[in-house]
């Protein structure tokens, strides 16, 4: 298995991260040994919070409830009771025009429901992740974007907008892909207004950090030169 602890370092250091990246794990049964999620939350996407400030737990279908978006892109089907909360959610926001009813069924899905969902700082990940969640700024998300590409990882999805949610089964159906969040996961993780999102599929992670070493160093490289460029040829 790969060290987790040591990826997380890496990755850290090479991208400048301020928090930590966020394993989530899609799992068939509950972990063992693994606290449960107690308390309510307005959407999945702040489970992402709790899970970069350094906390280690699993969630069920219920806790993801509260987020109509949220349950469709997780494949966690509403109780019939809580149903007509989420339609009167989904037509404010069609008269918002935020989003039109035809583009519901684009978004992408699990294939599967999952017994429970894991969430832990990458470097702390008890079980492989399913995706690795990254915030970062959009320098960083270039360098990730390069290394996905020099791994085979994406570069097959345009950058993503809302639901931000819709990333992590994006990532497992494409590759890596980048988003730009969504106002929901702004308020409810509060992250800076000029951080976005990337999501790397579990299974590619070694090889983007194998390429993001490439990547980062071609680019140290490639600065040096284009500033010697700049000042030889911005001279008057």
């Amino acid at each position: 298995m790969p060290n987790w602890d040591s990826l997380e370092t890496e990755f850290t250091a090479l991208l400048q991260l301020k928090r930590p990246p966020v394993a989530v794990s899609f799992l068939g049964k509950a972990p063992e040994g693994v606290e449960r999620f107690v308390g309510s939350s307005p959407a999945g996407c702040s489970f992402w919070r709790l899970a970069s400030e350094g906390r280690v737990f699993y969630t069920v279908a219920s806790d993801h409830y509260n987020c109509a978006i949220g349950s469709h892109t997780h494949n966690f089907p509403l109780p019939p009771e809580l149903a007509k909360g989420a339609e009167q959610t989904l037509s404010m926001m069609f008269q918002l025009e935020y989003v039109r009813p035809e583009e519901l069924p684009q978004i992408p899905q699990l294939a599967r429901t999952p017994a429970a969902v894991l969430y832990a700082p990458l470097g702390r990940t008890p079980v492989a992740p399913s995706v690795v969640l990254f915030l970062c700024s959009a320098a960083s998300a270039m360098f990730l974007h390069e290394a996905a590409t020099h791994a085979g990882s994406g570069g097959v999805l345009p950058i993503l907008g809302r639901p931000t949610c819709m990333a992590l089964p994006a990532a497992l159906q494409k590759g890596a892909v980048a988003s730009l969040g969504c106002i929901g996961n702004r308020v409810y993780t509060g992250i800076n207004d000029d951080e976005l999102y990337f999501a790397v599929p579990g299974a590619d992670l070694e090889r983007v950090a194998q390429s993001l070493r490439v990547v980062t160093a071609a680019n140290a490289a490639l600065s040096q030169y284009a500033h010697g460029r700049l000042v030889q040829l911005s001279a008057s």
